[in-house]
């Protein structure tokens, strides 16, 4: 089934590399966001954050996935976390892709960095990479399984959905069982 995934990496040291994880004919253009050119970034960048902000919802819009491209530096990139949280508020499935080991332009590899999901963490202070699973473009054979991964990670994120849905109605139902609540010094009608 397509689905539409946002793509989220360090534009300025990964582009190159997120270029070749896009043109690997993994998933058709028109279920991908995310991708910009040079000349584009540069005059959204120059109009400031909140235009950075609303680029970034707009290209959230309809998606139902984020693969994150990690490459040496994405994890501290304020962008790139920034898209996660979005997307993770807004209901998409996370999927993490190591791509430090496809040569840039250059025809060089990167050094392995840190995974920008153990970097964001839920309410309960579990990390994200708890629950999203991260695999290695390269050793995993990200051109023959990403897809497999975006579905699989639709699919947890449904069940996670789900439990959450389940565990609402849950803590609903013992509050409500509890027993009436106790005001104490109720104020007198007449005052």
């Amino acid at each position: 089934m397509a689905r539409k995934t946002f793509f989220s990496f360090h534009y300025e040291r990964d582009a190159w590399r997120a270029a070749n994880v896009r043109n690997s004919e993994v998933i058709s253009t028109d279920e991908e966001a995310g991708f910009i050119d040079a000349a584009e970034w540069e005059k959204i960048e120059s109009a400031g954050d909140s235009a950075i902000k609303r680029w970034i919802q707009d290209q959230l819009k309809n998606t139902t996935a984020t693969a994150v491209l990690i490459g040496a530096e994405t994890a501290a990139r304020d962008w790139v976390l920034y898209e996660i949280r979005e997307s993770w508020k807004r209901g998409n499935a996370i999927v993490g892709v190591r791509i430090h080991c496809i040569k840039d332009e250059h025809k060089q590899t990167d050094s392995k960095g840190t995974n920008p999901l153990d970097v964001i963490k839920l309410e309960d202070g579990t990390a994200l990479s708890k629950v999203c699973k991260t695999y290695d473009w390269c050793a995993d054979d990200g051109r023959e399984h990403l897809g497999e991964w975006l579905e699989e990670a639709i699919k947890a994120r449904a069940d996670i959905k789900e439990n959450l849905a389940e565990e609402e109605v849950k803590k609903a139902y013992a509050q409500a069982s509890a027993g009436p609540s106790i005001i104490r010094n109720p104020p007198k009608p007449w005052s």
